[in-house]
């Protein structure tokens, strides 16, 4: 019988410097000889990305958005997680649910009851296997989309929502220490990527991963 795979994400407010490590995590898993699967949420099918253009990018209602949210993440775990992890490949997924409870039910203030009702309707019992979360102090998270690309219609958001955002993490990160590890991304490029590394490396151990071969 072939092995799970392992469920990876990444969270953090716009500007947490996330996903500049997403591309060095999955080199990281497939040099120790992984199949890994790279993929975002909202996205990660054709649907997917259609649903994304509009949440990021049309205005609607609050119920609308999170709905959209599910809707593209239903599509997602049918087309592509569940199919990965049931073959045996590792899924690195930049955002997934716990992002809906942050940004719509923290951000946007819609409370956390309703999402876990769509959650337990909308897709099945699977929480990634390990969590990191990017926390960073939230001036510099907006000095950071400051000097970014054209912002999208959360990155316009005010300071209250993101506040509300970061504050929604934290506290998710707090209930369930065990699978969400928060790191601290205000530090160097250089001082994340090594407490990254080093907190990467203890997972992989305990998922039983042979060491890397010393070059």
């Amino acid at each position: 019988m072939t092995q799970r795979g392992r469920f990876i994400t990444l969270e953090g407010v716009d500007g947490a410097g996330k996903s500049t490590h997403i591309a060095w995590l999955v080199e990281t898993l497939r040099a120790r000889g992984l199949e890994v699967v790279s993929t975002r949420e909202p996205g990660g099918t054709p649907l997917g990305e259609k649903l994304r253009e509009l949440v990021l990018n049309e205005p609607m209602g609050l119920d609308t958005e999170t709905l959209l949210m599910f809707a593209a993440r239903t599509e997602h775990l049918r087309q592509v997680i569940a199919p990965a992890l049931a073959r045996g490949a590792w899924v690195v997924c930049d955002r997934y649910t716990d992002a809906t409870y942050a940004y719509q039910g923290g951000g946007r203030e819609l409370g956390a009851a309703r999402i876990a009702v769509l959650e337990q309707w909308m897709q099945p019992p699977l929480a990634p296997d390990r969590t990191w979360l990017f926390d960073v102090p939230l001036e510099v998270a907006r000095a950071r989309m400051t000097a970014a690309r054209t912002p999208d219609r959360f990155e316009r958001e005010q300071q209250a929502f993101f506040e509300r955002t970061r504050a929604a993490y934290q506290a998710r990160a707090g209930a369930d220490a065990a699978r969400i590890h928060v790191i601290d991304a205000s530090q160097s490029l250089e001082q994340v990527r090594a407490a990254l590394a080093a907190d990467v490396e203890a997972f992989l151990r305990e998922a039983g991963v042979p060491a890397a071969s010393a070059a």
